[in-house]
């Protein structure tokens, strides 16, 4: 999916998606358009690496509407219809001085209409992708249930990376409950859940432990968080032997005791192994699977 700053979509690609939409058949749709075969091929093929999923499928020698295609359809319908009002309302109106104050209250109205389908839009491509990837993180985990969530708020006086997200306890979330970012790392769990909104406890505070393992050498330990590494985006894990044999690179994974996460959550690599300050013990550095302090969006563990 293209990352915001490059080229955006074209009027033209929404215009030769909508007429593909209607005819269902490239070489009528690009007869229709006054445009080469080819050329429409690739405005739509651009047009889906763009958001990132399929918007139609070959049936034989035609093409039909993916689930996509249609929701995509309904959103550049209204799009271009309201763009159409708004140009249609400035050529007619324009002349009439008499009306240009009230014109422009209405022009600064459909702006914000079309501002709004663009918040939308953005927001419908970012539900796509994470679906896509709680499908995977399902097929990995198919006795969970999840709810998916955004993230919403940052505090910026939390050393910890902690945050809100826009799931509460109307969407079944309870205190406690694990959080995942959406390629199924582990994040933290739910500290304070509201009705529409619940703060999210990291995997970077010292106030959070679980119980994991190393996934190579199956050394035990506790994964928490360190003050000293926090503002980096690491987290640590404690108690492995002296003597142990990890190495920078092997995976930590939650192991289940004391039941509050599963066991086999991925949690990160390993970065550096440190002596803890009595010598007794090894610390493991770990890099988080997913940037903690910039995560968008995570799913919720709301039954297991």
């Amino acid at each position: 999916m293209r990352e915001r700053g490059n080229i955006p979509m074209t009027l033209l690609q929404l215009q030769y998606f909508t007429v593909l939409s209607e005819t269902l058949h490239y070489t009528r749709a690009s007869e229709k358009l006054h445009i080469s075969q080819p050329s429409l091929s690739y405005a739509i093929g651009e047009l889906e690496k763009e958001l990132g999923v399929k918007l139609f499928q070959k049936e034989n020698r035609k093409v039909a509407l993916t689930a996509y295609g249609q929701q995509f359809l309904s959103y550049v319908e209204k799009s271009l219809a309201l763009l159409s009002e708004g140009v249609s309302g400035v050529v007619t109106k324009y002349a009439e001085y008499d009306s240009i104050v009230e014109e422009n209250k209405q022009l600064k109205q459909e702006n914000y209409d079309l501002r709004q389908q663009l918040v939308d839009y953005d927001k419908l491509k970012a539900e796509n992708e994470a679906f896509r990837d709680l499908n995977n993180i399902r097929e990995q985990n198919p006795e969970f249930e999840y709810a998916s969530a955004f993230v919403i708020g940052r505090d910026p006086l939390d050393q910890f990376g902690g945050f809100t997200v826009d799931a509460g306890t109307l969407d079944n979330v309870k205190k406690g409950d694990v959080v995942v970012s959406d390629k199924g790392y582990l994040v933290g769990i739910v500290l304070e859940p509201g009705l529409t909104s619940s703060k999210v406890l990291t995997i970077l505070s010292p106030s959070l432990n679980a119980a994991g393992v190393v996934s190579r050498t199956r050394d035990n330990g506790i994964l928490t968080g360190d003050s000293a590494y926090s503002g980096d985006g690491l987290t640590t894990f404690t108690g492995l032997p002296r003597d142990t044999l990890a190495t920078v690179g092997d995976e930590i994974i939650t192991t289940g005791l004391g039941e509050v996460f599963p066991a086999d959550i991925l949690v990160g690599t390993v970065q550096e192994l440190v002596p803890e300050a009595s010598g007794k013990t090894t610390v493991a550095v770990v890099k988080p699977g997913e940037d903690i302090l910039t995560l968008k969006h995570v799913q919720i563990i709301i039954n297991r």
